[in-house]
């Protein structure tokens, strides 16, 4: 049995001393032990603390204090820190080695042996006292066992109810991460054995007191950002961008948890004493919380640690110390990691371990893990596949699949077979050969990365051939100097020009269009990437800024399509949704929550690129080339021409697509128009499918199902090795069926599905399992009970 020690600090303060006792005996008995004895007067070891704490909050480094503060680590400043560490460090055990002191520090000697498992609890009123770096006490560290908590002088018993949890229940709150990285702390949370986890993400207050109220809570969680006020006497917890509150602001709720069985709060912020001294007053019974704000780093390799060890059958104090003690690995990199992480425990409770957390099965649960009948299983796989479904509908919903199913999806349009080129498009491409010809011609670049005699003579060469549309994707934002060729952009009706529009969030002012051509003929060309810079989606129209320097309402690629329709009678329309609408085909634009996209920017026109090739979309001729050549009028007449570069030696024009993201896979731009192109006529003339997603509950209803198949073949109950079997081979099913999809113009939800698939059958085959192990052994604990009565 472990050892208890209670330091209390009577009246006094530190211009004065103060008054201590000092009580040692058993763990769950009366002290054996008591003595009295007192520390004298030290004015400056508030101030030492005080240079030291200031010194540390220099630092920065990235802080778990609030959404908005965020410094930069200097190594000046990290010296300072280290050299105000070791001067408290000094000062405070010289205090402790004080001449009154010295008959608690022999009685602690005497009775206390360096083997013994010793909890020590320092109860005081003095918030200062409280502050100081207690565990670096010179006593207490030739105790390897022994770890030291907080306490308020006053305190009361709380009584849990006789109905414990199965498993560990732990309400596991992620507050505002602005800064932060909370995943890991989920992470290690969702894999502590024997336990239930419930994630509040960024929640509203309401919610968080409705979650405190409606369950019997054994563990609270909280990760983001806090801070201390009034002086340490109240903290603050950041429930997110918006919202946060105080420890008072959830009394009610905190007390009723506490009443229901709370044992634990886990605040892995910043600066949590203000928080620990307040939910004392509601008689919790232990806290784990930060001294000092702590960094990013720090929180997560203490949160894994502590949870290795509590978890896996340490005591709370022991987790604590060996987490803490831990964390010297990183104080090169963050110094005085170890003294963040402090216990506050109400003196009246005895710690409980992980196993105590959980209450051994009641007869009433052993019956019900006798077979089940044919019903009562389905029942619970349906009811076990709901659950898993909304838990994997909600994970996505927050945008935690996003990452894995846009490759997916990426993965499945290169898979795609290939299709015929357009033979409605060509494409006349500037490569770096054609801009080195112009150069050695003596043709002037400046500005284009065609010459003005070039640009002339191609467009001259190209109205011969009456083609139905002429898109010059290249950027003009500058008069032409030739007469004839001026003339030619003006007078050339079939010609679409390019400009880019501006964008006050990341401070893009746009580019003017060419001024020959009409405003009537102009297209963007700007492209909607997603976060990994990838092009995805398709902007076919867009309302530009006041102050942009292009004015072109419609994309480049939407201005070719409608001259290429406009003589078959096709006009652009709108529906009364805001919809564009081309003859009988409605391109309908995209929401923020589609397929995979969970939070995205959806304002415009936006429609999914449904890409018709990765590499030749139509068929391509060089600038050189078809200048210097004979040309077959039937390649131009009636067709759609994109001129554009596919150089990549002068300001490449290339874009990441699905088909390659390095650079020297990206796709020119002139291609990516001619996909867009292409695009809004195929759907148009062939009725080739535009790519769009099933609504959420479709969705819903496909992930619930395959999720059922998940639960079908646990309850076949077939042993692992075919199990993992069946499971890849209904995964590789399901990967086919999304891909058939896919090519229809459906994306479906392919890795939310594969995951509730693998969750259902896994945690049905567990279950079962664990189910098989308690009738065996039951019947073998009946079976050697039926020999024993035999025998008598």
């Amino acid at each position: 049995m472990g050892k208890l020690v209670a330091i209390k600090f009577g009246e006094g303060s530190f211009e004065q001393g103060f008054a201590v006792t000092l009580q040692i005996g058993e763990e769950d008995q009366h002290a054996a032990t008591e003595i009295t004895g007192r520390l004298p007067s030290f004015p400056e070891m508030p101030l030492y603390y005080s240079h030291w704490r200031s010194s540390y909050r220099q630092i920065g480094n990235r802080y778990r204090l609030h959404a908005d503060q965020m410094q930069v680590t200097n190594v000046s400043m990290v010296q300072d820190c280290e050299n105000t560490s070791h001067i408290l460090r000094a000062r405070f055990n010289t205090w402790l080695r004080a001449e009154e002191f010295r008959p608690l520090r022999e009685k602690w000697l005497e009775k206390l042996s360096s083997n013994d498992e010793v909890r020590v609890i320092l109860q005081t009123e003095n918030s200062q006292l409280q502050l100081l770096p207690w565990h670096l006490w010179d006593l207490l560290e030739r105790y390897p066992k022994a770890e030291i908590a907080l306490s308020s002088p006053s305190y009361d018993r709380t009584h849990k109810p006789h109905t414990l949890n199965e498993l560990v229940n732990i309400l596991a709150i992620v507050g505002n991460s602005k800064g932060i990285d909370t995943q890991a702390d989920r992470a290690l949370l969702q894999q502590c054995s024997n336990a239930e986890v419930s994630f509040l993400v960024e929640p509203q207050r309401k919610e968080l007191t409705e979650h405190l109220w409606r369950k019997n809570w054994d563990i609270l969680f909280f990760a983001g950002h806090s801070s201390s006020q009034g002086n340490g006497e109240s903290g603050r917890i950041y429930l997110n961008r918006t919202d946060s509150l105080t420890i008072g602001e959830l009394k009610y709720a905190l007390k009723k948890a506490i009443d229901n069985g709370l044992q634990l709060a886990i605040f892995n912020s910043c600066d949590g004493l203000g928080l620990a001294r307040e939910l004392a007053d509601l008689q919790i019974p232990q806290m784990i919380v930060m001294r000092e704000p702590v960094p990013d780093q720090v929180a997560k390799e203490f949160l894994k640690y502590f949870l290795q060890g509590f978890a896996g059958g340490e005591s709370l104090y022991q987790a604590v110390r060996q987490a803490r003690e831990r964390l010297q690995g990183l104080e090169d990199r963050f110094p005085c990691a170890t003294w963040l992480p402090v216990i506050c425990q109400n003196p009246a409770q005895i710690p409980p371990t992980w196993d105590k957390l959980r209450s051994a099965k009641s007869e009433d649960e052993d019956k019900a893990s006798l077979p089940l009948s044919n019903k009562r299983r389905f029942k619970r796989t349906v009811l076990s596949s709901l659950a898993v479904t909304a838990l994997v509908f909600g994970v996505r919903l927050v945008g935690l699949l996003e990452n894995q199913e846009i490759p997916a999806f990426d993965l499945m349009m290169r898979s795609r077979p290939v299709e015929e080129l357009d033979p409605r498009l060509l494409i006349i491409t500037i490569d770096d050969d054609d801009l080195a010809t112009q150069r050695q011609n003596g043709e002037s670049l400046i500005g284009a990365s065609i010459s003005e005699k070039s640009l002339n003579k191609l467009l001259a060469k190209l109205n011969q051939y009456h083609p139905r549309a002429i898109g010059l994707d290249i950027y003009r934002d500058f008069k032409a100097k030739e007469p004839d060729l001026i003339t030619r952009l003006q007078q050339t009706q079939n010609l679409v020009g390019v400009c880019k529009g501006s964008d006050r969030t990341v401070n893009i002012k746009g580019i003017k269009p060419p001024p020959e051509i009409p405003p009537d003929f102009l297209g963007f060309s700007d492209f909607i990437h997603d976060r990994d810079g990838v092009i995805r989606r398709h902007l076919l129209f867009m309302n530009q800024e006041t102050t942009s320097l292009c004015s072109a309402e419609y994309s480049f690629s939407l201005q070719l399509a409608s001259l290429y329709l406009r003589p078959l009678g096709i006009q652009t329309q709108f529906t009364r949704e805001g919809y564009l609408q081309l003859g009988k085909t409605i391109f309908p634009n995209l929401k923020s929550r589609t397929g995979g996209y969970q939070n995205i920017d959806a304002n415009s026109g936006q429609i999914l690129l449904n890409y018709r090739s990765s590499k030749e979309i139509a068929e391509q001729v060089k600038l050189t080339q078809f200048l210097s050549s004979p040309i077959n009028p039937n390649a131009i007449k009636n067709r759609i021409v994109l001129i554009g570069v596919t150089a990549k030696g002068d300001s490449p024009d290339t874009w990441p697509t699905p088909y390659g993201i390095p650079l020297d896979e990206q796709m020119p731009g002139v291609l990516v128009q001619a996909q867009m192109v292409s695009q809004i006529l195929g759907a148009v003339q062939d009725g080739r499918p535009l790519l769009r997603a099933w609504s959420w509950w479709a969705e819903v209803v496909w992930i619930w199902g395959w999720s059922l198949i998940g639960g079908v073949l646990a309850w076949r109950r077939l042993s692992l090795p075919w199990l993992v079997l069946a499971i890849g081979v209904t995964s590789s099913v399901l990967y086919v069926v999304c891909f058939g999809l896919l090519i229809s113009g459906a994306w479906v939800p392919f890795v939310p599905s594969a995951l509730s698939l693998v969750a259902m059958a896994s945690l049905m085959s567990i279950y079962n399992h664990s189910k098989t192990k308690v009738r065996v052994g039951n019947g073998e604990e009946a079976r050697v009970q039926g020999v024993g009565e035999k025998l008598l």
